[in-house]
């Protein structure tokens, strides 16, 4: 659902090979009217839409259709609306210009998480070498324990257990510390920095808990394919117009 018709073009045809069935909409109002009328498996959605707007559209989108997921278009400096969006309940977000494969690998991992039954609280969540116990509150890397702090552990879990989106710094200082603790966005990295010593080969070059830049955090689901930028692949980006 975007108002720039060439975006939408580009986007058609890598999906339909996935065998997605595309409807397109150009304005706030008409995204809204196609989910009334039937079933989608995951709306992409720009920020930028004429009419109601993109961040207006998610709020209707989130109560007609809890679960769906939405994932939105947004430009490179658009950070604060990137982070309302978030907040507001988008499941990730994608910046312009971006690549196909990027996008292809982002909607798959939406739907597939969409579809997932949802995982008991106390189930072990297991991503590359990196393993949570949370009936235990035990974590393992490559089979061997690793010590955790209380804080450290919550944030792991947090992000391990919605891996794969992008959470904000508020929302991850609200979950782990309380909402009074929103703000901290410096006391927040000083974890995250003891928790990339404990659990990535490289901390300075971080696999598994990656930075969102001006956004928040990310556990990658997918690595280290998805993280590494290929500068050979010979990708196609589309330029913002």
């Amino acid at each position: 659902m975007d108002d720039e018709p060439a975006i939408r073009r580009a986007l058609r045809t890598p999906l339909e090979e996935l065998g997605f069935q595309i409807e397109e909409a150009s304005r706030g109002e008409d995204a809204l009217h196609l989910v009334r009328i039937q079933a989608f498996d995951v709306v992409l959605l720009d920020i930028n839409m004429p009419g109601m707007g993109g961040i207006w559209t998610l709020e209707r989108l989130r109560g007609l259709a809890p679960r769906l997921p939405i994932l939105m278009l947004t430009v490179r400096d658009d950070e604060e609306d990137k982070v309302e969006a978030l907040e507001l309940g988008a499941d990730d977000y994608i910046t312009k210009p971006f690549s196909m494969r990027e996008v292809v690998a982002r909607v798959r991992s939406a739907v597939r998480r969409a579809q997932t039954p949802e995982r008991p609280e106390d189930a072990p969540i297991r991503i590359g070498k990196i393993e949570v116990h949370p009936a235990r509150r035990v974590v393992k890397k490559s089979g061997q324990t690793i010590r955790l702090t209380p804080k450290e552990y919550e944030i792991l879990y947090y992000l391990m257990a919605h891996a794969g989106r992008a959470v904000t710094y508020g929302k991850l200082l609200s979950s782990v510390w309380g909402a009074q603790y929103r703000e901290e966005v410096d006391y927040l990295r000083t974890f995250v920095r003891q928790l990339r010593k404990k659990i990535e080969d490289d901390p300075a070059n971080p696999v598994y808990l990656v930075t969102d830049a001006c956004v928040g955090y990310r556990f990658n689901e997918e690595m280290p394919r998805m993280h590494r930028n290929d500068p050979q692949s010979g990708e196609a980006y589309l330029p913002v117009t």
